[in-house]
């Protein structure tokens, strides 16, 4: 790690974080309807929920309920969870644009959903430990048995972006370094396959090595980086953007790259973590740095960076948009969630707030989004005042942004 660059790269961002000045914070972009609430706050927690376009303009959003209270749900559970009950999706569906839902009766057990459409199927990759995928056939209504991607422990992810060029399906999901390291021990893995491919069957997708981040953060030790605990990796989250302005240092002419931004757990709230995803001349995936300005990037300006964020390219406005937490002052803040763009993933502009949990535990928080013509529509993890606290949220809200590209100024 290049000390001045880290240096730079990060003073950068913290100078635009501050120099930025919304005028359009006192009113949120959306309202919010409640789409699912848990049958008991105390012990069954609503986790990150994730929200994909189906066929026909069905909204597919998936939920993953947690909490020592998940035994008492009927279904399947994880193995593997976040406490000894397992976790278990389910699965919601919109056919008027997110008006009215309905739950369908899938119970499936896994964790840590990403949500996507390939080829004619939607498909979802989760984990029980080993690393699991399921697919629907029918828009959403059922899935199919979780086929094991990797029978190997431990993983781990949130509903992130995946990146779909050119017949292929890209994405991360993350494997635990190792188990001696305490959370978050975490590094990428890189994951491709055809998108017309049969995606759960293992064969046909390729792996790169896993990325330990270990080095990269001790480095950032004497720049003042205050790294989660020693040792500890503090990189998680991983969206998979490509980047399409060829006047972007990133850009590749040959589409066989993509950036990977992730959260970066540290002490700044607007740090995150910016990787390269690429192929090599042989056709094997590899994880590495980008250069910029004879050095190697590492730590990027994210509004938001070290919470779970959060990213979606459109064409019109050649823009990314970015839905992350909003600083307030306070660490481990999830109350308050926010729009943001970027021409190029490292200058950002507030766009406003989307949402505001009416107390300090009412979060709205880990949020994903899709784009349906001039409109955002969002998914959150959130709480209302009988939420256990922030991170144990106890409904998930859908939240509409009606002509998104007017917020540019």
């Amino acid at each position: 790690m290049h000390k001045k660059l880290l240096y730079s790269v990060i003073c950068a961002g913290l100078l635009l974080s501050a120099c930025s000045t919304p005028y359009n914070c006192g009113r949120l972009l959306a309202g919010e309807k409640v789409i699912t609430t848990s049958p008991n706050p105390d012990s069954i927690y609503l986790y990150t929920p994730a929200i994909a376009q189906g066929f026909g303009g069905r909204f597919v959003v998936a939920v993953d309920y947690g909490g020592p209270g998940t035994y008492s749900l009927d279904g399947p559970k994880s193995d593997f969870g976040d406490y000894k009950a397992g976790n278990q999706i389910r699965v919601l569906l919109s056919d008027d644009k997110g008006k009215t839902w309905r739950e369908t009766p899938a119970r499936i057990p896994m964790m840590h959903e990403i949500l996507f459409k390939a080829g004619g199927s939607l498909y979802m990759i989760g984990h029980s430990g080993r690393l699991l995928i399921t697919r629907s056939d029918d828009n959403g209504e059922t899935w199919s048995e979780p086929a094991v991607l990797c029978p190997e422990p431990r993983w781990h992810q949130s509903c992130t972006a995946v990146d779909v060029y050119d017949g292929k399906v890209t994405l991360v999901y993350e494997k635990w370094v190792a188990e001696k390291h305490k959370w978050p021990g975490v590094g990428p893995v890189l994951m491709q396959a055809r998108e017309d491919a049969d995606l759960t069957d293992p064969s046909n997708w390729k792996f790169s090595e896993l990325y330990n981040p270990d080095d990269d953060m001790e480095a950032a030790r004497p720049s003042g980086i205050p790294v989660n605990a020693p040792g500890a990796p503090g990189m998680l989250e991983t969206n998979v953007i490509r980047v399409h302005n060829p006047a972007n240092p990133f850009y590749d002419a040959t589409g066989k790259s993509v950036a990977l931004l992730a959260r970066a757990s540290t002490g700044f709230p607007d740090i995150g973590v910016m990787l390269k995803g690429y192929e090599r001349e042989d056709g094997s995936l590899a994880i590495g740095r980008f250069r910029k300005n004879e050095g190697e990037v590492y730590f990027v300006h994210i509004p938001g960076g070290d919470l779970k964020f959060h990213i979606l390219y459109d064409p019109e406005s050649r823009l990314y948009w970015l839905l992350h937490s909003q600083i307030d002052g306070r660490m481990n803040y999830r109350r308050r969630l926010a729009l943001s763009y970027s021409p190029d993933l490292l200058r950002w502009t507030f766009a406003g707030l989307v949402a505001v949990g009416p107390t300090d535990h009412s979060a709205r928080h880990y949020a994903t989004m899709i784009q349906d013509g001039d409109d955002l529509f969002i998914v959150s993890r959130s709480g209302d005042e009988r939420a256990r606290t922030a991170h144990d949220g106890n409904i998930v809200t859908f939240h509409r942004i009606k002509d998104f590209r007017k917020l540019i100024y």
